[in-house]
């Protein structure tokens, strides 16, 4: 038997049209992970929802998850947040022995994304950054496109890119790296950083792959959605 326990961390803010294809995906990743369902805990924090998010969440997660929700309209927050809902569940096993599975509520993960991130995991890394692909750039110039998957193209497995949306970190490396930042932005940066500067074995893996958002109008400012409008400022 496995020796994780897994815990699954999902930002929600005003996601009732995308939540339900999240934690679909993440229902069947934690099927596929070999990890047994009591060692497996799954938080969406609603955060400064002005939908029917919470609500929704709650329905959906009803048996085998749960939903936390804050009025901080801040990724680093609700991240922060979530994983202190988890190690509080888990407060009587290891650090070493959970896993901190990052993802957004407007985000899929592949079948295989927590049993990916296991075997790294498994091998002794700490924390494995993978990447995202698009949805629909329907809401950008065909420029977009091409520009996006020009900075995500490269001959290695390797690449530069973190997104919360798509990184594990063992929780005992978390802690060491101060948690996630509380900031509005940028927190998944801070974090990597963080854990790099602590000497921690890290992976960036273009082979564990989430499928994400392209809408034009994003939740945070600075965020993806805007990451996409700049590609094609000059389309």
């Amino acid at each position: 038997m496995t020796r994780w326990h897994v815990g699954v961390i999902e930002p929600a803010r005003d996601e009732e049209l995308l939540l339900g294809r999240c934690l679909a995906s993440v229902r069947e990743a934690i099927a596929c992970s070999g990890v047994p369902a009591d060692r497996v805990r799954v938080v969406v924090v609603a955060d400064a929802c002005r939908d029917a998010t919470a609500e929704l969440a709650a329905r959906l997660l009803r048996g085998w998850g749960e939903v936390l929700e804050i009025d901080r309209g801040s990724a680093g927050w609700a991240r922060h947040e979530g994983v202190g809902v988890i190690l509080d569940g888990f407060a009587m096993v290891p650090r070493r022995q959970v896993w901190l599975a990052n993802t957004d509520a407007d985000s899929a993960a592949p079948r295989s994304w927590l049993a990916d991130q296991l075997q790294l995991a498994d091998s002794g890394v700490a924390a494995v950054a993978g990447v995202v692909r698009v949805d629909s750039f329907r809401d950008h110039p065909p420029l977009v496109r091409r520009r996006f998957e020009l900075c995500y193209r490269g001959p290695a497995d390797t690449h530069p890119h973190v997104h919360g949306a798509n990184l594990g970190v063992r929780a005992d490396a978390y802690e060491a790296a101060g948690g996630w930042p509380t900031v509005d932005l940028a927190e998944d940066q801070g974090l990597w950083q963080n854990l790099a500067a602590g000497g921690w074995p890290i992976v960036s893996t273009r082979s564990i792959v989430v499928t994400t958002s392209g809408r034009g109008v994003g939740r945070a400012r600075g965020g993806f959605a805007d990451l996409l409008a700049a590609l094609g400022e000059d389309a």
